[in-house]
């Protein structure tokens, strides 16, 4: 029997107008607006990084949905992780986009949700003291409110589970004023409504005591991880560590080709966690000069570095579903995308999928 993963790759909703976004940021703001005036801060910076099979897409059209669903699909991603955003007493942001996927009962392609539970501030335009608005936890009633709000998306055939458990991501888990009291509080919500409980995956630092929270798995933010990873193991050599000297202008840029490299599987073979893997990372379109960057990544480092982490989850007795995240489908203000671009077109995705064939696995899930 063919060996199977399940694939999710983070999606972005911030690909149509919101009141909130004109009011912040100008009429008509969407991820595309800092992606196309980016600007190369160093000699061999690629920006501005510009779609090519999508276009400048609005994702209030359900064919562009449809599009993104088949190209996922079609090349080994098994589900898109929706963010959520759910700020306290029912307010929520850029939510539609998932609602209609909800409501029209298309594309027909498995998902699960991300809540990221962190408050939008100006940080990344200069404003960083500034609170656009606030993550709030009001209590257990908020809770409730919470969980009856995405019970239909729980209940939805293409909601991805675990043993009966919807798969539900929590970008900070350490912000949650009661972790264990959240978890436990939901899984008793879920049970009520005939699931075996809530499969929660929360990201935070690689020894942190998940289970002591309520969570079924951990995964880590993959920038700070692989920097961290490369520290150590170079032990903080600089020769081709940061491009400062090149591009005097960055707070951070590190060598992709590097990073990947130095991704000690091994010593990740006693963790406990669900690997986040990252293709690609520049984010000065939103941060300009206080951005990072990983320099260098092209669609064969990335198939080196995912066929790498992909054999690594088969073996991992511990990642027992071998789960993986893809950080991200659609991130493209961070540089942080699968979709097909001007530059390279769809070969990050088909290294996704030759990864799949080589190692002869299967990105699979069966409806629950």
């Amino acid at each position: 029997m063919q060996q199977k993963a399940i694939i999710l790759a983070h999606y972005l909703p911030q690909f149509h107008p919101i009141p909130e976004n004109d009011d912040w940021w100008g009429k008509g703001f969407t991820e595309w607006t800092n992606t196309v005036k980016a600007k190369p801060l160093f000699r061999g910076h690629h920006q501005p990084n510009l779609p090519a099979d999508l276009g400048f897409y609005d994702l209030r059209v359900p064919e562009v949905r449809e599009q993104q669903a088949e190209l996922a699909q079609n090349h080994g991603i098994t589900g898109f992780a929706y963010w959520h955003y759910w700020f306290g007493e029912g307010k929520q942001l850029l939510e539609r986009p998932f609602q209609e996927v909800l409501e029209s009962g298309g594309p027909g392609f498995p998902f699960c949700l991300g809540w990221a539970n962190e408050s939008w501030t100006g940080i990344w335009h200069g404003l960083s003291e500034k609170i656009l608005i606030e993550q709030r936890y009001p209590g257990e009633a908020d809770y409730i409110a919470h969980f009856n709000h995405i019970l239909r998306a729980f209940q939805d055939n293409r909601y991805i589970k675990i043993d009966n458990k919807p798969l539900f991501l929590v970008h900070i888990p350490h912000m949650l004023p009661d972790a264990l009291g959240f978890t436990q509080l939901w899984n008793k919500l879920a049970i009520q409504h005939g699931f075996d409980g809530i499969y929660f995956i929360g990201t935070h630092y690689i020894d942190w005591d998940h289970k002591q929270d309520g969570f079924d798995d951990k995964s880590v933010h993959p920038l700070p991880q692989y920097v961290d990873m490369f520290e150590r193991i170079k032990q903080r050599k600089r020769k081709n560590d940061l491009l400062n000297d090149l591009s005097g202008r960055l707070k951070k840029t590190y060598h992709y080709k590097d990073l990947i490299r130095s991704y000690d599987t091994e010593w990740l073979m006693s963790k406990d966690f669900v690997p986040s893997v990252l293709p690609n990372w520049d984010n000065t379109p939103r941060a300009g000069k206080n951005g990072w960057v990983i320099h260098g990544s092209t669609p064969d480092l990335f198939l080196e570095h995912f066929t790498k982490v992909l054999q690594f989850v088969m073996a991992h007795d511990q990642n027992k579903h071998h789960i993986i995240l893809l950080k991200s489908w659609n991130e493209w203000a961070e540089g942080n995308y699968l979709e097909p671009d001007r530059r390279f077109g769809k070969r990050y995705l088909e290294a996704i999928r030759d990864a799949l064939k080589g190692s002869q696995i299967e990105s699979a899930y069966e409806y629950q």
